[in-house]
């Protein structure tokens, strides 16, 4: 399996994601004040296969920008980014266990990650499924990772 880091759609997503919001490899004392109204709120949200964010192989992955408004190449920016805010950025907030949803157990691991800036803080977030089923059933209802 190749790194996440190295998976060409993955890193194209990343450096699309951090150019949205303006992140450059300057050094925090060479950059100018801020001129914005809003902190940025950009990310790279990736569904991979394998067992952790490291190794996994990116599948898809979407940008998701949301300050001042919502953009981005997820298919329901505004919704995704209303339900982040409901939980100030935490996407393990965002999980929840539906019992009531059968699932096999069957071992084809899934991870899901959400890097970049929330509120201008660097956030790097990611779980890891048995099988596409539980991750279904972890993000029960939520927008975020459907894409």
């Amino acid at each position: 399996m190749r790194p996440l880091l190295r998976d060409t759609a993955f890193t194209t997503a990343l450096a699309t994601g951090l150019a949205l919001i303006g992140v450059a490899a300057t050094p925090a004392s060479a950059q100018a004040e801020p001129t914005r109204l809003y902190p940025p709120s950009a990310l790279v949200l990736s569904v991979a296969k394998g067992e952790s964010a490291a190794t996994a192989t990116v599948e898809r992955a979407v940008t998701l920008s949301c300050a001042p408004t919502a953009e981005g190449t997820h298919p329901a920016p505004a919704a995704a980014c209303k339900e982040l805010s409901a939980v100030d950025g935490d996407f393990a907030r965002l999980t929840r266990l539906n019992a009531a949803a059968p699932c096999t157990r069957i071992w084809d691991p899934v991870t899901v990650t959400g890097e970049g800036i929330w509120k201008g803080k660097r956030v790097t977030w990611s779980a890891t499924y048995g099988n596409t089923c539980e991750m279904s059933v972890g993000m029960w209802k939520s927008a975020v990772f459907e894409f």
